[in-house]
């Protein structure tokens, strides 16, 4: 896991603007962005693309996702009610430890 986490960070672009970022963010939602992009690099590129409108290696393109699927995949490894995969796998392993951050994951996803 650190060595994923340390592999995400030395193949980050290293902007501190998130792809896409829109330009009438206010500075909280704009911090919130940055944030998740950090978490998202870090993190979540060890399955998914760099460049969540691609997909990745084992999981499917994330731009756009919402909270509600991002906390249900993240903390509980499930799909919300209702909801249809884009892959269907059941690899997605629990990341209880970013509970408190993934708002700030899902602002990142949501850019335009």
């Amino acid at each position: 896991m650190i060595a994923t986490a340390l592999f995400g960070v030395a193949c980050s672009d290293g902007s501190s603007t998130p792809k896409g970022a829109a330009s009438n963010l206010d500075p909280a939602q704009t911090a919130a962005a940055e944030r998740g992009r950090q978490i998202y690099h870090n993190v979540c590129i060890a399955c998914h693309n760099a460049d969540p409108t691609q997909p990745g290696s084992l999981g499917p393109p994330l731009v756009g996702a919402s909270l509600e699927l991002i906390e249900a995949k993240v903390l509980r490894a499930e799909y919300p009610p209702g909801y249809t995969p884009v892959r269907p796998s059941q690899t997605m392993p629990k990341y209880e430890y970013l509970k408190d951050r993934l708002g700030d994951v899902a602002i990142y996803l949501q850019q335009d």
